[in-house]
């Protein structure tokens, strides 16, 4: 053996030296830069990860911030309609909006009903592109049946009343602005809040909203309902 490494050429030694160590190094860069490859594209991933993440809350933000405006959108068509509903006075300026022989009163308290049905109690609970879709689509409806609604009203006033009608309707706006009139006297007040019930007895379908909203603002002044007289029961 002794004999074998003695004729053995020293370079080769050398040779074999510089071969395992140089494939050894060969491998441990291979390993390196596997380490790496795998590393970068951890980080590739996990930067589209939260990517998507982010791109998800924004769309999840945009959604529940455009559902809100169309529930603001909602209630201000309802406000405007509820300015009818409490307000007697206007109804007669415009009696055709609680008129629901009309076609176009109909066409926007159906509209109503429906997006009424389609509104949700908070933003969050709708989830899905078509049920906002579908919500959008009522509100904008209702929003447009109101608007033609309420501009043939104000176009037609009271043409529908014959002119004895109109009269009655007249005197029944003086008497209502008598009746708030906290100048007056309870019993002017009464009296006016009385008559005027009497003349739009039969032209007008006042809706309880209004009543309501007009004897809370007479309400001091007024003798108990048992007490008025039969055509206004």
């Amino acid at each position: 053996m002794n004999e074998f490494f003695a004729d053995f050429p020293w370079w080769w030694a050398i040779w074999i030296g510089v071969a395992v160590f140089s494939g050894a190094g060969k491998k441990m860069s291979h390993v390196k830069k596997h380490h790496r490859r795998k590393a970068e594209r951890r980080r590739v991933e996990a930067r589209a990860e939260a990517e998507q993440r982010r791109q998800a809350t924004a769309w999840e933000a945009q959604r529940v911030s455009d559902i809100e405006a169309l529930m603001a959108d909602h209630d201000r068509v309802n406000a405007r309609w509820l300015e009818y509903e409490l307000d007697v006075a206007k109804l007669i300026d415009y009696p055709m909006m609680s008129d629901v022989r009309e076609p176009l009163t109909v066409d926007f308290l159906r509209a109503k009903r429906v997006a009424d049905a389609l509104r949700p109690g908070r933003a969050a609970e709708i989830t899905t592109d078509a049920r906002l879709l579908e919500y959008r689509d009522a509100v904008r409806a209702f929003e447009l049946a109101f608007e033609i609604a309420e501009r043939e009203a104000r176009r037609i006033k009271d043409q529908h009343f014959s002119g004895p009608e109109r009269q009655r309707l007249n005197t029944a706006r003086r008497l209502l602005t008598l009746a708030v009139d906290e100048a007056a006297t309870g019993a002017e007040r009464q009296l006016a809040y009385l008559r005027a019930r009497k003349e739009l007895d039969g032209l007008l379908s006042l809706p309880e909203e209004a009543v309501a909203a007009l004897e809370q603002r007479v309400a001091p002044q007024l003798a108990p309902r048992a007490q008025w007289p039969e055509p206004l029961r």
